[in-house]
């Protein structure tokens, strides 16, 4: 005859079943079976409790054994037996087969979520806003426990249902392989809990229960209250570390790169695959979207199109020991940041002409390289870069002039370098002309034969051909800078002079500047022509006493002059501006005074189809420079802490 289902908290459906002599314990609360599930093989359970009638019981199908006594014997009832006490300390810490199958999303899968491609789109499941999901949890059971991987699944426990509980049970019990054995009823045995009871999956994390301690690094959830915030908070410091008024990196008002950088964040500007592929570096053509002397990356690099230079020239009387300091050189004060491209001149420059270009590296530090650098004799040019800029320069050419008579004496004469750098083409030259007062004559044939004897450019293409003269190769290039020491002297005695200079500094330069022999010929247009000078505001920097601010008390008397002079030209007007044209009074090795100039050039946008540099420089002098820098640093701290651990005691 059918069996009732007994309901849980009636005391005759306790006495009915003997108590589970091996009951299950789970977060400290006993699990009675029997009581909570009195089952009675071959019957379905008929509802004596009241509300079951809206949420129907789930069958178990059960197998009875069947006697010999007939068709109409009555089948013997079976109890299920609970197994043995599941090991959940081993369940709790170490669960090697469910543990390796959990796993984290990767990068590559994340991306393909935001894309579209997987329901989720962040670190966690995104789920739209609905009724709350009711899930079945044992009081007291840990997280963990709950978060094991299971092997089977079961239907969704229904609210109210007589068998929800104990459906949650078995899918919490048999979540494990390793919490039960497997089943034996294939092999013939008994049947086990596992089998009898229906698995149940852990219950789901709520979408708006989600805590902060749950979600992954380098993970953003775009559901999350704080996300904008936080997004700001990461991306601070994305910018591009050019110098002021640079515009952000596009990672911080572009969400969707932020996909390319999902799980390594990083300040470099990403580079999406389109642009790659769309790119053309064989045409050349200023119009090509992605060219990489293009529009679009010098505006990525210079949204203003202004580089600042720094040009230095510099007689160094021949001096075996160059400073140690070159600070006040390169880095003035007057200069809150430091420039892009540094080209310094010498003239007599010292014999260890390797050791100078370590001076200037190691000053420079590792943010430069040295792009070039040539020699002609005692003349000298350098030029350093920032590293990040050297892939943007055409290949570097030289060439030199000698403007002595025999030309083996290369004392005097001409160096010059060119190169491209975006679509803008620069010719930088150092000089040491004739000296003497009276030889203005021959200084201006320097000239002359300095812009007939440069053979520039070679193979870089002129950016403008149609404008270029081939008597004067300073017309070749958008941007001329030269400097040296031009050895123009101020037409007056040396009393005369010193009367000037003890007037008003204010005062005594606009005088001086009137006996100056080089502004007297650039007027005429004899010398240098269509070649500017910044406004002079410094004392004149020949000639001084070496290690002395004093000028010239030898025998010979030399009238201080403007000798050492930086002088420009721009093929477009406009294109460069000076910013600061001073001398350096602190470096007193030599008997003339370095004279710099800080300038802003126009730059404009290149072809692809010039022969680059590909980032070429001088990587061992890179090397030597840094290594320096820091043995210099590791002493000035072995000092300090010297000097802080001596103490002198004195008793008065």
């Amino acid at each position: 005859m059918p069996s009732k289902s007994a309901c849980p908290g009636r005391p005759e459906a306790a006495a009915q079943q003997p108590s589970s002599p091996g009951g299950l314990t789970l977060g400290g609360q006993p699990l009675n079976m029997d009581k909570d599930l009195a089952l009675r093989p071959g019957s379905a359970p008929t509802n004596t409790c009241p509300g079951l009638e809206k949420s129907p019981g789930v069958p178990l199908n059960i197998p009875a054994k069947i006697s010999g006594e007939g068709p109409q014997a009555q089948a013997e009832p079976f109890t299920p037996k609970p197994p043995a006490r599941p090991k959940l300390e081993r369940a709790l810490s170490l669960d090697e087969k469910g543990w390796r199958r959990r796993r984290l999303q990767t990068s590559h899968e994340d991306l393909e979520a935001r894309s579209g491609a997987s329901p989720s789109g962040g670190s966690l499941p995104d789920q739209t806003p609905g009724p709350p999901v009711h899930t079945c949890s044992l009081p007291g059971l840990s997280t963990s426990l709950q978060e094991i991987p299971m092997t089977r699944r079961a239907p969704g426990c229904a609210r109210g249902s007589p068998t929800s509980w104990g459906n949650c049970i078995s899918g919490m019990v048999s979540s494990s392989p390793d919490l039960l054995p497997r089943s034996g009823a294939s092999a013939g045995g008994p049947p086990r809990l596992a089998d009898v009871l229906p698995s149940r999956p852990p219950p789901a994390i709520d979408w708006n229960t989600t805590s902060d301690s749950l979600r992954t690094t380098h993970r953003v959830d775009a559901d999350h209250a704080d996300y904008k915030l936080r997004l700001q908070t990461r991306l601070f410091g994305a910018h591009s570390g050019l110098g002021p008024g640079r515009p952000p990196s596009p990672l911080a008002c572009d969400d969707c790169s932020l996909r390319s950088a999902k799980s390594s964040f990083s300040l470099l500007a990403p580079i999406r695959a389109k642009d790659v592929r769309s790119r053309s570096y064989l045409e050349g053509s200023l119009l090509a979207s992605g060219a990489l002397m293009g529009a679009d990356e010098l505006a990525r690099y210079f949204p203003d199109r202004s580089v600042a230079l720094f040009v230095a020239t510099w007689n160094m009387q021949g001096q075996k020991e160059p400073p140690s300091n070159l600070d006040e050189l390169l880095l003035p004060a007057e200069a809150d940041y430091a420039q892009d491209l540094y080209v310094v001149g010498v003239q007599e420059g010292c014999s260890d002409r390797r050791e100078w270009e370590t001076r200037l590296q190691e000053t420079l530090g590792p943010h430069y390289v040295m792009l070039c650098s040539a020699a002609h004799g005692a003349l000298h040019m350098s030029v350093l870069i920032r590293r990040d800029l050297v892939w943007f320069c055409s290949e570097v050419e030289s060439s030199t002039v000698t403007t002595r008579i025999v030309s083996q004496i290369k004392t005097k004469g001409a160096l010059g370098i060119s190169f491209t750098f975006f679509g803008t083409s620069f010719l930088f030259i150092t000089s040491h002309f004739t000296s003497g007062d009276g030889k203005v004559g021959d200084r201006l044939l320097d000239y002359s034969k300095t812009v007939q004897g440069l053979a520039l450019p070679k193979n870089v293409p002129d950016t403008c051909p149609y404008r270029s003269d081939p008597a004067d190769v300073t017309t070749r290039f958008d941007g001329v800078f030269w400097f040296g020491d031009f050895n123009f002297r101020l037409g007056a005695g040396r009393v005369a002079v010193e009367a000037i200079l003890r007037q008003d500094p204010g005062a005594s330069v606009p005088a001086l500047l009137q006996l100056d022999q080089l502004t007297r010929e650039m007027k005429k247009g004899s010398v240098f022509r269509g070649f500017q000078e910044p406004d002079i505001h410094f004392l004149p920097s020949y000639k001084f006493d070496v290690g002395k601010d004093v000028y010239d008390t030898t025998s010979k008397q030399r009238t201080p002059s403007y000798t050492d002079r930086v002088v420009y030209r721009s093929r477009h007007k406009g294109d460069i501006c000076p910013l600061k044209y001073s001398s350096c009074p602190g470096i007193r090795t030599s008997d003339h005074r370095p004279v710099y100039g800080l300038f802003r050039v126009k730059v404009r946008p290149g072809r692809d189809n010039i022969p680059l540099a590909a980032g070429k420089f001088d990587r061992e002098l890179y090397l030597i420079g840094i290594k320096r820098r820091i043995s210099k640093e590791m002493q000035r701290q072995r000092a300090l802490k010297t000097q802080h651990s001596s103490a002198v005691c004195t008793v008065s």
